[in-house]
């Protein structure tokens, strides 16, 4: 058996390692028939002035799945010279690759534009407990520039309990929280937007809606029409193929109402297995399976290969 540490690292290829940082919006051509991963781990060194939340910015990834990828590593002061991983490699959600998916449990938008075979990936902030955000099938119903924003009674009162009162509308600019641009979804109450903050971006920080980097959601803005579907989803495993190998993505499981456990959490592994006819054929790898749930780091790691028969009720595997 290969343990974790040895499964991460070589799920790094040559290329990757050391990498520049770069500030261009994560954009991937899609993979061909039967193979579901892209991107690739990057590794880049930290310099003095470095924070997570400033990566993040620069890399188009979230607060949380930076500090998931790198365990022990302090996110506001990574230290000049260590390594920093950049968890840039992704197992694209089940179903249909087409217009915006959501997936609420890694904090990520995906939108395949029609007629192109790419796909872009943006980090979301999602809702905080108690403003969960919805899973639903929608669609994109309005793209409004430079938008104002009227604040709901329920925000409003909520913000002068805590000595924070908020106006009855706040103009375009700086200092609105809806950013440069809001699309509107067909499931009332909810936006994607900017924001005003850049910190709070792959975390649970709104009351409900989808924030994201402003200069993610123009490029998306430039991108969507009105009636583009829109897919929200809240898949905490994530299965794929890639190069005659099966791997699991795994993130940590939102729940409101508390933790799930560790037994409930290898049971939701083997029902996802046992739901997709894709994996029939798997004999899993329980120990690395074990590990990368506990783990929660975002990371595709491999876990079986196809050619094997696929077994999933040994007792050792909760």
């Amino acid at each position: 058996m290969l343990s974790r540490a040895f499964a991460v690292t070589r799920c790094l290829p040559l290329a990757a390692v050391f990498a520049v940082a770069s500030a261009s919006a994560l954009e991937f051509p899609l993979p061909p028939p039967g193979e579901d991963i892209v991107g690739e781990v990057q590794v880049i060194q930290a310099k003095y002035e470095d924070t997570f939340a400033d990566l993040g910015v620069a890399n188009d990834l979230g607060y949380l799945e930076m500090v998931v990828a790198n365990p022990g590593v302090d996110p506001w002061l990574p230290g000049a010279g260590n390594e920093i991983i950049l968890p840039t490699r992704y197992i694209l959600p089940a179903g249909p690759r087409e217009g915006i998916v959501i997936n609420l449990a890694e904090y990520r938008l995906y939108y395949y534009p029609k007629g192109r075979n790419v796909v872009y990936t943006y980090p979301l902030g999602i809702g905080r407990e108690g403003w969960s955000s919805p899973v639903a099938n929608a669609r994109i119903t309005a793209k409004t520039p430079n938008p104002g924003w009227t604040p709901p009674e329920s925000i409003r009162a909520e913000h002068a309990a805590d000595g924070d009162p908020l106006p009855a509308y706040v103009p375009p600019g700086p200092d609105n929280p809806l950013g440069p641009y809001k699309l509107g979804l067909s499931v009332p109450g909810y936006l994607i937007h900017g924001s005003n903050k850049k910190f709070g971006i792959g975390m649970r920080v709104s009351h409900g809606c989808f924030r994201m980097l402003n200069h993610n959601v123009l490029k998306l803005a430039s991108m969507v029409a009105v009636g583009t579907p829109v897919r929200i989803i809240n898949e905490p495993y994530k299965f794929g193929r890639s190069g005659g190998k099966v791997y699991l993505e795994a993130h940590a499981p939102l729940d409101d109402t508390g933790d799930a456990s560790v037994v409930d959490k290898h049971t939701a592994v083997i029902n996802a297995l046992l739901n997709n006819d894709e994996f029939a054929d798997l004999r899993l790898d329980w120990e690395m399976l074990r590990e990368v749930v506990a783990a929660e780091d975002g990371l595709p790691i491999e876990i079986a290969q196809p050619d094997q028969a696929m077994v999933v009720n040994e007792p050792a595997a909760i």
